[in-house]
């Protein structure tokens, strides 16, 4: 059992693991690195505004991520310690433990997103100002962006099929450490004036505590996300399982092949982006699977872990650009002129834009901080270039405050491709999502919309997509009157993906003999569709 123990004030060799993101135990190269050779062993989290994302969030998350550090901090207890959760400025804090505990080495996770360069960097200093000890160690990602960066002749590979022609030249991706063995492990104590000093919460925290309430108020979630790495490995074990099924009938990313709307939720992205779950252990396991099941060599990874591929891609693209989620400073990004209209932009964020599945996707973000990937690219598309015309970047706000899942890079990433302002071809508005059909596809009864647009759950399923073209007496046998009960389309998806069809053209073909050379592009059309899970009823402007 590992002891408890007040460290000296003169005693030096104290060590400390700053998690921010990374909140696990498993897969953590910068843990061992704090607990080897360390006299006193301390790990924090610090509330600075910023970190995992807390600068701009809501209740969801917020929620997500404070269960997260519950369950560190009850891993941590077990073995003789815990999770110090405090107020303040990193550099300041750690220089004040340097002070009264001794404090001689810090370890963390790389954060490699240029948002994060000041905070670190200030932290970095403070190290070196005061002889500790600093190490970061790459295990966000399953390869450190930089090398990739360095690999492509010092700069970022500007399209996705270079990406995957880059990444093989540095080699797979390292397999996850061992755990960590604690036998022997001192943790160390925090003075009470300490804490005080940095207001240290003296239990879990809960999202009402930094003044943030559901947003739907009147209704419980369907679905029930669950934070923290406990969760996320007995997750990860599910969802192996259906990986393992899959290739058994040689399917590949069964999530994207067959998206199942309603039935229990086998993502593990929320628990990727908080670290919850190792991307190297998740990586390795699939691959592991495949050679149970097929017993021979795998294929490129993006066919059987396309969204992790892509995930990478999307950090490497952000590394050193930290205007990467801004249009008009961002060097990748076409400036667009995009309209202002806050009347429907509420509408889209609330799920009243008169279409169905639009709405459902947008009030499961309310609700629960999560939608299916494709039900992303219906309603970002929907907002941007296929309907409203209004600016990806205030989507990205609304996704990054709502969504669990949500990180800067891959998020605004996300919605440059499907806005048509990067990694994809110049303005190729051929492939607009129809908020009908899109829906009606994965969703041909209705049962999602009925599940999160309750007021349509008399609609019959000809009209669930639809319900503008029920005759007045199916409306009032549903119980539903468009109109008054639930309301008139926004738009009209035929009239206006037409008009942006127009647009995107004209200012593509005012680009051309003055194209913006680090835009990234081009994609191909099997990349595209790959990536929208789009098929031909899916990609007209009439439906």
């Amino acid at each position: 059992m590992s002891e408890l123990d007040f460290p000296k004030k003169t005693e030096r060799g104290s060590a400390l693991i700053w998690f921010r993101h990374g909140l696990r135990l498993h897969d953590n190269p910068a843990l061992h690195e704090a607990l080897k050779d360390c006299s006193q062993f301390y790990a924090v989290f610090i509330f600075d505004g910023e970190s995992a994302g807390t600068k701009l969030v809501g209740y969801n998350r917020m929620k997500f991520l404070l269960e997260s550090l519950a369950d560190l901090n009850d891993q941590l207890e077990r073995r003789g310690g815990k999770l110090y959760l405090l107020k303040g400025t990193p550099s300041t804090i750690f220089k004040r433990l340097h002070e009264e505990v001794g404090l001689a080495k810090i370890c963390f996770e790389q954060d490699c997103e240029p948002i994060w360069k000041e905070r670190d960097n200030s932290v970095k200093t403070t190290c070196e100002e005061l002889g500790m000890k600093c190490v970061e160690k790459v295990s966000h990602t399953l390869w450190d962006p930089k090398e990739i960066i360095q690999t492509n002749g010092g700069k970022p590979p500007l399209t996705y099929q270079l990406f995957i022609e880059t990444v093989p030249l540095i080699g797979e991706p390292r397999r996850p450490v061992q755990d960590v063995e604690w036998t022997n492990i001192k943790f160390g104590i925090l003075p009470d004036h300490l804490l005080d000093e940095f207001e240290a919460f003296s239990s879990i925290p809960s999202p009402e505590a930094f003044g943030l309430e559901p947003e739907v108020k009147d209704k419980s979630p369907v679905v029930r996300w669950i934070g923290g790495e406990t969760h996320a490995l007995h997750q990860l074990t599910k969802r192996l399982q259906v990986e393992e099924n899959a290739f058994k009938n040689g399917v590949y990313l069964p999530n994207q092949a067959n998206p199942d709307l309603i039935g229990p939720p086998t993502s593990l992205s929320a628990a990727l982006r908080f670290g919850c779950l190792s991307v190297r252990r998740f990586y390795w396991e699939i691959h592991d699977v495949w050679m149970k099941i097929r017993g021979k060599d795998c294929p490129p990874s993006d066919s059987i872990t396309g969204q992790l591929i892509w995930r990478e891609y999307f950090y490497t693209m952000s590394v050193d650009n930290p205007f990467y989620a801004e249009m008009e400073r961002n060097p990748i990004c076409l400036t667009i002129p995009w309209v202002d209209d806050d009347e429907n932009l509420q509408k889209w964020a609330k799920g009243e834009t008169g279409y169905p599945f639009i709405d459902a996707s947008m009030r499961q973000l309310l609700l629960e901080g999560w939608i299916p990937h494709a039900a992303r690219n219906a309603v970002a598309c929907f907002l941007t270039r296929g309907d409203l015309w209004i600016s990806w970047e205030k989507g990205l706000s609304v996704f990054l405050y709502h969504l669990l899942d949500a990180d800067w890079s891959v998020c605004a990433g996300n919605w440059m491709w499907v806005s048509s302002s990067a990694f994809e071809r110049l303005l190729d508005c051929t492939m607009c999502v129809s908020p009908v059909s899109y829906g009606r596809r994965l969703d041909p009864w209705g049962t999602y919309i009925k599940r999160y647009v309750p007021e349509l759950s008399g609609f019959p399923p000809e009209y669930i997509h639809e319900p503008w073209k029920a005759p007045i007496v199916v409306q009032e046998s549903a119980g539903c009157i468009i109109g008054h009960d639930y309301p008139e389309r926004i738009v009209d998806h035929a009239v206006a993906s037409k008009r942006n069809q127009k647009y995107m053209e004209a200012i593509r073909n005012s680009l051309m003999s003055d194209f913006p050379a680090p835009h990234c592009c081009p994609s191909n059309e099997d990349e595209t569709r790959h990536f929208l899970m789009m098929d031909d009823a899916e990609i007209d402007h009439v439906h």
